[in-house]
């Protein structure tokens, strides 16, 4: 009877007011206004706690060859309230339940000109708001091409952003903190190098997006449910401070190409006045449908190790020979070729990595170069570059799937696709089943390059598409999947949860590239992993690159304890002990955190958060009563003081702490690190430094 009342008295508001409505979320903490313009143009505002978050901000869109588009000229034909509260199970994730709680305002309107009708629906959560347009099914508007989505998000003031360029067909760039006003002017520094990329404006940046207010409010600006849609930039009218969607073209320079009656994207505003709040915001997830997939039983979190490091440092290499400028598939003979003598995917060398993974309790085995067709695979603009099944002379498929699962240790697959979309879409059928046949339950994909139909980006709609046609077809082999290259994740993996992790951002191999920003860890939390999971590939323990090829001079800018504690702060359910064996065994207690942590939680606790300088959490371990706790430092050394007071009561744990030592530091000593054991309690307090680019990471165990 409660929501029947609630939504009589919104309904005689309406009536009052038909262009104007109110929206509060469950705790009140947020209000959201809509309303017409007198030209009829769609806008609302947002605030928290009484202040403004976005300020008015127009909605709607800009058609191809259409000369009213649906900007303007609307009136409300009807508005429809309701309140949602439901908690949620997912199948792998950060706490075992998740509540799912909003306020939902519905606007139907009219376009009286055309008798086109768009819906835009407005969900008011405790963290923040999502909405998206809903077109019906209706006569005057069937099939259309958007030439810009015209949504805006005014803000109210010069916020501190942390942002990358934006970009068609890259997200792998490193974070630049500034003021709003000083985007255009910091631009060209921001934007390095990429095998693929296509900036379009020197105020143009990615979500998600974090923000910073002079009065301690964090903001942040994303999408929810990227599914048939582009994936969406924000372009900034620096004079204004207001942010325009801007979605990624297609070939033909085309946003997208809709059919009625569809329902776009969430777009997507998280706010709070403390920045744990919003690393443990759920938003982007509880926008997603439930999943679609109904028996889950085969997707599980992975702990794994590879044959990667090695070749992206340049130690050994993905082609199996030197001796041609060119090949084709099915055409080449590599059974005269002359082995180069660095292939890194050989049968002996992978079963070393079968035996440590088996050794020290991973779950898989990632085995990059594999496959024929490596040695002219990049940049040629080749259409059939790889068939994902033929392996070269010195990889035995059967004896490794033999030699693993005699070892209790899964195969994990890789699929680099060269961007070649059409030829992957050709042999997935056969790719997947090859992956069946011989035990590999999931698989790296990688899109490398420009992509394939020539002129496509990325991000678009017809790519994203791909991404989500390989995704739901993984599904139908029961193949888990970790995608590097595509577009960032919109918490799709609530829908289909056999997407366990993606790059599609500045991950790991960066610092084998010359390196990558010491706080770079410290502000991915609060922006790409908003949206899911992170293949980052973290636990790298000997930080100067030459050591491993003496041609590479990079460096690793980070310290071992700070690479432990990325298994905790940077949240996935696949994790990836990146390093080789060899440089593990240096260092076996270092090593042992990583053995020793979980990939899968029941419950989070974010103890300490600031955007580009901290960021602490613990975690508690799927099915135990054991924690681990992982701090990530920025640029300067500093001091947590953190409680264990999410311990429970009148127990005793064992805590096992791994510090940077007093000399540690990210540059000049980076392997410097100190391990002590307490015991501790939910009363215990602690006090740990944490060196620049440094850390600590805790296992805490129930004695």
């Amino acid at each position: 009877m409660k929501k029947i009342i609630i939504n009589i008295c919104v309904l005689l508001l309406a009536v009052g007011s038909l262009s104007a409505q109110e929206l509060k979320s469950p705790n009140g903490n947020f209000s959201m206004d809509f309303s017409l313009l007198k030209d009829g143009t769609p806008t609302y505002k947002l605030t928290y706690k009484g202040k403004a978050i976005i300020k008015e901000s127009k909605l709607g869109f800009e058609l191809k060859d259409d000369d009213t588009s649906l900007l303007n000229g609307f009136s409300v034909e009807d508005t429809q309230t309701s309140t949602f509260n439901e908690t949620w199970k997912p199948v792998w994730g950060e706490v075992s339940e998740i509540k799912n709680h909003y306020n939902e305002l519905a606007v139907t309107l009219n376009q009286k000109s055309t008798d086109r009708k768009m819906t835009i629906r407005f969900r008011l959560f405790d963290d923040g708001l999502g909405f998206r347009y809903e077109f019906p099914k209706q006569k005057n508007l069937v099939y259309f091409v958007i030439k810009e989505e015209r949504t805006q998000f005014a803000m109210a003031g010069d916020h501190t952003a942390f942002w990358i360029p934006g970009d068609y067909d890259t997200q792998e760039y490193d974070y630049t903190e500034s003021k709003l006003s000083e985007i255009r002017g910091k631009m060209d520094q921001a934007i390095t190098p990429n095998a693929s990329q296509q900036p379009f404006s020197k105020t143009g940046v990615q979500t998600s997006l974090m923000m910073k207010t002079e009065d301690g409010l964090y903001i942040n600006l994303h999408e929810a449910a990227l599914i048939n849609y582009s994936a969406m930039h924000l372009n900034l009218d620096d004079k204004s401070m207001v942010f325009q969607s801007w979605l990624t073209p297609d070939a033909n320079g085309d946003k997208g190409y809709l059919q009625a009656p569809f329902n776009t994207p969430w777009r997507t505003i998280i706010a709070s006045d403390d920045a744990r709040d919003i690393l443990a915001s759920k938003m982007t997830y509880n926008l997603n449908e439930p999943s679609k997939i109904e028996d889950t039983s085969w997707i599980k979190p992975v702990k794994y190790v590879g044959v990667w490091w090695e070749m992206i440092t340049g130690k050994s290499s993905w082609s199996y020979t030197n001796d041609f400028p060119s090949i084709k598939l099915g055409e080449t003979d590599y059974s005269i070729a002359t082995p180069s003598g660095t292939h890194g995917a050989t049968t002996a060398n992978v079963k070393k990595y079968i035996d440590f993974a088996a050794e020290n309790g991973f779950d898989a085995v990632l085995v990059e170069g594999w496959n024929v067709g490596w040695e002219d695979w990049f940049g040629k603009s080749k259409d059939y570059v790889f068939d994902f099944v033929t392996p070269y002379p010195d990889f035995n498929v059967e004896e490794i799937h033999s030699y693993a699962k005699s070892k209790g240790v899964k195969m994990m697959m890789h699929h680099e696709t060269s961007s070649s979309v059409r030829n992957y879409e050709r042999h997935m059928d056969a790719a997947y089943k090859f992956m069946n046949d011989n035990g590999y339950t999931s698989v790296k994909s990688g899109y490398v390059g420009d992509i394939l139909p020539r002129g496509e980006n990325h991000y678009n709609q017809w790519i994203v598409n791909h991404y989500q046609y390989a995704l739901e077809k993984a599904a139908d082999y029961k193949i888990m999947v970790n995608a590097h290259e595509a577009v960032r994740p919109t918490g799709v993996a609530r829908t289909y949860p056999n997407l366990i992790g993606n790059e599609s951002a500045r991950g790991t191999e960066y610092q084998a590239f010359g390196g990558s920003k010491p706080n770079h860890v410290t502000v991915l939390p609060f922006t790409r992993l908003i949206g899911g999971p992170m293949d980052y590939t973290p636990g790298i323990f000997e930080m100067d690159i030459s050591k491993m090829n003496p041609d590479n001079h990079s460096h690793l800018n980070a310290t071992i304890a700070n690479q432990l504690a990325l298994y905790v702060t940077m949240y996935s359910p696949l994790q990836m002990a990146a390093d080789i064996p060899e440089n593990y065994n240096r260092f076996p207690d270092a090593f042992q955190f990583i053995k020793d942590v979980a990939v899968d939680w029941d419950d989070s606790k974010y103890l300490e958060a600031e955007p580009g300088k901290y960021v602490t959490v613990a975690r508690k371990a799927k099915g135990t009563n054991n924690w681990f706790v992982g701090n990530a430092n920025g640029l300067e050394k500093r001091t947590s003081e953190i409680k264990l007071d999410f311990l429970d009561t009148g127990k005793k744990y064992e805590a096992i702490i791994y510090t940077d030592a007093k000399d540690a530091h990210y540059k000049t000593n980076p392997q410097a690190y100190k391990i002590t054991k307490q015991t501790v309690t939910n009363k215990t307090k602690l006090t740990i430094d944490s060196a620049p680019g440094g850390g600590f990471a805790i296992s805490i165990i129930e004695k």
